[in-house]
C-alpha cells in the first residue's frame, strides 16, 4: 500500500485503496507522506482517528525514519477542527461586561470556561472534559464563521482560529476531518476564490481515510439548511451586541421583533411529518401561503436595513447584514428554485435538543418545548460535483478504509463519488478470519419485515447471549427495533444491559470495556469508529441487513433518480450501500490478530435471496454457519 501511495504522489494519480482491518492503513500512508516533502492534508471519518495519526503514528514514524531529533520535531504537523471546537476570545470577553446567563449551571460552565481561557494554549473545547456535550452556553462562546468579522476583531492576532491558520500554513502535514474539509471546501466555492476564505492552505495531496463516509458528508456542505433556529441564532446576536453597544433604538427593536415573529408563524406553516421528509407540495404551499414568505423576507429586509442605516457602526454590523441576506437567498432557493439535481426536503426536530445540524450552521437547542423545522436542500448526485471542484483541481487523491469495494471492485464508490481514471487496489486483512471469526446466520428466523420478527429475534439474542456469556455488541438498523428487543429482554438476561442514549457515547465505550460480560444495544453510531480489542468484545450481532431507510427523502431521491436514468437503483445504489455499512458492523469484532469471536447476522435474506450472493462475497472470509450446535462449539458449551 506504501508503494502504491507513493506512486500516485509521484505521478500524480489518483489511488482508491481498500486495506482490510489491521493492515497498518496510517501507516502505509503516512510513510509515502512524509517522504513526498509535500504538503499533503490527511481528512478522517473521526475525530479518535484524528487523534491517532497525531498524537501516535506520526510521531511512532518521525521517531522510525529520523531517530530522536536534536531539537524539536524535523515534521511540522497540525491537527484542526471545526470551527465550533474552539473558543472565541471576543465572544468571551464581550459577555464578560454583559452576561446573559440563564441559571446556576450556565454561570459555573463560564466561570471555568473563563479561567481555562487565560491558560490554554489551542482554545479546543475538548480540553474542557466536564463541559456537557449538549452545552447551551457554548454555542455562544465558540467560533463558528457566522459571528467573525475576520481581521477587523480586536482579537484577531491571539484568535485560536487565526493560530490554527497560521499553524496550517507552515506545516507539512494538516490532519482534519471530513466535516471540516468540505465545510472549508463549501466556503471557497461560495467565495469564489477570494484569499482569506476557508483555513485550509493549498495542498500538493489529500489523503480520505474513511473515505466510504465522503458522499454523505460532501451532500450535507453543498446543500443549504435553513431553520427557525438560525433565524433565532441571528436576532439574539444583533440584539445581544446592539444592546452591549447601547444601540438598540425602537425601529430595530421592531425589525427583530419582526423577523421573529414571521419566522415563527412561517416554519409553523410548513407541512407537518415526523422526522425527514420530502417536501414534494413547495408550488402549492407558496401559492397558499406566498404572504407569509413574502413577509418574512421583508422582515429580514428591513433588518438588514435598519442595520445598514445605523451612524456609527461596530465591524460585527456588517456580519449580520451579510447573515441576513444569505439567509434571505437561501430561504429563496429552498422554496423557489427547480434543480433536477436537488432534493428539497423538512426535517422536524422535537425536544429540547437536537442532533447535528447539517453543516454545523445553527444552534442546537431552542426554548422548551418548541419544535426545531430544518428546510433543507441536498445534491441528489454530488459526484458531478466532486468532479468539477475537487478531483480535477487535486493533483493527487488517496481514498482509503477497510470498506469501499463491493463483490471486489470499486465501480459503486466511483460512480457515487464521481472519481474516473484512479488506480485501484484491494488488499486483504493479514488476520486468519477463517480461525478467529465464525459468521452465525439462522435459517429458522421469519424475514425481519413481518410482526413475528421481534418475539423469536428477542428469544435467539437471549440464548447467544447466554452461549458468549454477555461480551457483545447487539447493532440495530432502528432505535424502534432497539427499544423493542431491549423491553423484551430486560430482566431476561442476566448481564449488565447498556443502551445507546442513556449515556454519552464514549461514556457507554468506557463503561463496556470496564464492565465484565456486558451487552451493548445500540445504533448506527456504534457501527463505524468504534474499537474494543480482546475478549471484553467476543460476539456482534446484527438484526438486519442494514439497507438505508427507503422513505428517507435523500435515499429515495438517489433511487428515483438511478431508475429515471434507466439503472437499476436496487442493485446500483442500496444493496452496495448496505454491503459496506454491514462490513464496517462486523469490522467490530475482529481488531488484532489475537480476537476471536462470533459474528451473528439475524436476517436470513442473505442466504435466500438472489441479492444475497452480494453480500457473501463481499465479506471478509470468515467460517460460516446456520447451525446453533457450531456456535456452541466455538465456544466450548455443551448442549
Amino acid at each position: 500500500m506504501a508503494q502504491a501511495v507513493e506512486q500516485a504522489l509521484e505521478e500524480k494519480r489518483h489511488l482508491i485503496v481498500e486495506a482490510g482491518t489491521g493492515t497498518g492503513k496510517t501507516l502505509a500512508y503516512l510513510m509515502p507522506v512524509i517522504r513526498s516533502g509535500k504538503r499533503v492534508i490527511i481528512s478522517t471519518g473521526t475525530k479518535n482517528l484524528q487523534e491517532q495519526l497525531f498524537y501516535k503514528d506520526v510521531p511512532f514514524l518521525e521517531q522510525a525514519l529520523y531517530g530522536e531529533p536534536a531539537s524539536g520535531s524535523r515534521l511540522s504537523v497540525c491537527y484542526m477542527k471545526g470551527r465550533n471546537n474552539y473558543l472565541c476570545r471576543k465572544k468571551l470577553y464581550d459577555l464578560t461586561d454583559q452576561p446573559v446567563l440563564s441559571g446556576l449551571e450556565e454561570i459555573e460552565q463560564y466561570r471555568a470556561i473563563a479561567a481555562w481561557e487565560k491558560t490554554t494554549g489551542t482554545g479546543d473545547r475538548a480540553e474542557l472534559a466536564e463541559l456537557p456535550e449538549a452545552s447551551v452556553l457554548w454555542h455562544k462562546l465558540d467560533a463558528r464563521a457566522d459571528a467573525c468579522i475576520g481581521q477587523k476583531c480586536s482579537e484577531f492576532e491571539r484568535c485560536f482560529i487565526t493560530e490554527m491558520r497560521r499553524k496550517a500554513m507552515e506545516s507539512d502535514i494538516i490532519i482534519v476531518n471530513h466535516h471540516l474539509f468540505f465545510a472549508d471546501l463549501a466556503i471557497k466555492l461560495q467565495a469564489d476564490g477570494a484569499p482569506d476564505a476557508g483555513i485550509l492552505p493549498e495542498a500538493a495531496a489529500v489523503i480520505f481515510d474513511e473515505a466510504h463516509e465522503v458522499e454523505d458528508v460532501a451532500g450535507n456542505y453543498f446543500g443549504i439548511s435553513v431553520s427557525n433556529l438560525r433565524l433565532e441564532d441571528l436576532a439574539r446576536d444583533v440584539e445581544n451586541s446592539m444592546q452591549r453597544h447601547r444601540m438598540l433604538s425602537a425601529s430595530l427593536s421592531g425589525a427583530l421583533g419582526s423577523v421573529r415573529e414571521r419566522s415563527q408563524f412561517f416554519f409553523s406553516l410548513l407541512p407537518a411529518g415526523d422526522g425527514r421528509f420530502a417536501f414534494e407540495t413547495r408550488r402549492e404551499f407558496l401559492e397558499e401561503n406566498g404572504d407569509e414568505f413574502g413577509a418574512l423576507n421583508q422582515a429580514l429586509t428591513r433588518l438588514a436595513g435598519e442595520l445598514e442605516g445605523l451612524p456609527q457602526k461596530p465591524e460585527e454590523v456588517f456580519n449580520f447584514v451579510r447573515r441576513a441576506q444569505e439567509i434571505q437567498a437561501q430561504l429563496g432557493f429552498a422554496m423557489e428554485a427547480e434543480d433536477r439535481n436537488t432534493v428539497f426536503w423538512i426535517e422536524r426536530r422535537g425536544g429540547r435538543f437536537g442532533s447535528r445540524v447539517a453543516a454545523n450552521k445553527s444552534s442546537e437547542t431552542s426554548p422548551r418545548g418548541r419544535q426545531n423545522v430544518f428546510l433543507q436542500a441536498t445534491p441528489i448526485h454530488v459526484g458531478p460535483i466532486l468532479r468539477e471542484c475537487l478531483w480535477s483541481k487535486l493533483e493527487c487523491a488517496v481514498l482509503t478504509s477497510a470498506t469501499l469495494a463491493v463483490g471486489g471492485g470499486f465501480e459503486y464508490i466511483r460512480q457515487r463519488l464521481g472519481l474516473e481514471h484512479a488506480r485501484e487496489s484491494v488488499l486483504p486483512s493479514h488476520f486468519d478470519y477463517q480461525s478467529q471469526a465464525l459468521l452465525y446466520v439462522p435459517p429458522d428466523l421469519p424475514d425481519p419485515r413481518t410482526p413475528q420478527f421481534a418475539v423469536q429475534t428477542a428469544a435467539r439474542i437471549r440464548r447467544l447471549l447466554e452461549i458468549t456469556r454477555g461480551r457483545a455488541f447487539v447493532l440495530f438498523t432502528s432505535y424502534a427495533q432497539m427499544n423493542d428487543i431491549y423491553q423484551r429482554l430486560l430482566g431476561e438476561v442476566e448481564f449488565p444491559i447498556l443502551r445507546q442514549g442513556d449515556a454519552p457515547k464514549s461514556a457507554l465505550l468506557e463503561e463496556f470495556r470496564l464492565t465484565p460480560n456486558a451487552v451493548l444495544f445500540a445504533t448506527s453510531s456504534f457501527w463505524q469508529g468504534v474499537d474494543v480489542q480482546g475478549e471484553q468484545l467476543s460476539c456482534v450481532i446484527i438484526d438486519r441487513l442494514p439497507f438505508a431507510v427507503p422513505s428517507d427523502p435523500v435515499v429515495a431521491a438517489r433511487v428515483k433518480a438511478i431508475d429515471a436514468d434507466g439503472g437499476n437503483a436496487f442493485f446500483q445504489y442500496q444493496v452496495p450501500a448496505a454491503v459496506i455499512t454491514l462490513k464496517q458492523g462486523f469490522g467490530r469484532l475482529i481488531r488484532s490478530l489475537h480476537d476471536r469471536g462470533l459474528l451473528v447476522l439475524l436476517d436470513n435474506r442473505i442466504l435466500k435471496k438472489q441479492y444475497g450472493r452480494v453480500f457473501v462475497e463481499s465479506l471478509p472470509n470468515y467460517k460460516r454457519t446456520t447451525d446453533m450446535k457450531v456456535v456452541e462449539e466455538f465456544f466450548g458449551v455443551g448442549t
